[in-house]
């Protein structure tokens, strides 16, 4: 199986604990995700977001719906989580937030690593170019909602193999 990475980074002007609480709240998922997928969180709200959690959501991608079940694997506030795909359209997806006080405000990374069923050239022709659009989308969002007072991004999303 081949596995991909996508990074990516931006500074936020609100200090850690303030930007984490963002992140925190699932409801803001449906925030920073495009329209274009119709995503909707199907766990009811609020959720309590700790180890174990398990969060449902629907989405369409090219007309076609998809169910997606992750289940935050860890939670350490206000630094880092991490959720995985337990159900969905990927062979292997684990998500990794990370959050950093630097120059006054908060250093968001994201580090995905991510598999998908046919593999590279299912990768390389389909999927590749929409999930970079998708954090790039998620990035000027939240530029939008919580760079009141400026914001950088400092990694635009790429994407890398890893195995």
């Amino acid at each position: 199986m081949t596995t991909r990475t996508l990074t990516a980074a931006i500074w936020l002007p609100g200090p850690r604990d303030e930007v984490f609480a963002f992140f925190a709240d699932a409801g803001n998922l449906e925030l920073i995700t495009p329209e274009y997928l119709r995503f909707q969180i199907r766990t009811p709200q609020p959720i309590a977001m700790t180890e174990g959690t398990l969060i449902d959501y629907s989405l369409r991608l090219n007309h076609f719906p998809i169910r997606w079940r992750t289940r935050i694997a860890a939670w350490e506030p206000p630094y880092r989580f991490v959720d995985e795909q337990l159900r969905g359209p990927y062979r292997r997806w684990v998500h990794e937030h990370t959050f950093e006080s630097v120059d006054g405000g908060t250093l968001c990374r994201d580090r995905v690593d991510y598999a998908v069923p046919g593999g590279r050239w299912v990768d390389r022709c389909f999927v590749r170019s929409r999930v970079v659009d998708i954090f790039t989308f998620r990035q000027r969002k939240l530029g939008e909602l919580l760079g009141k007072d400026g914001w950088r991004e400092l990694a635009s999303p790429r994407v890398t193999a890893s195995a």
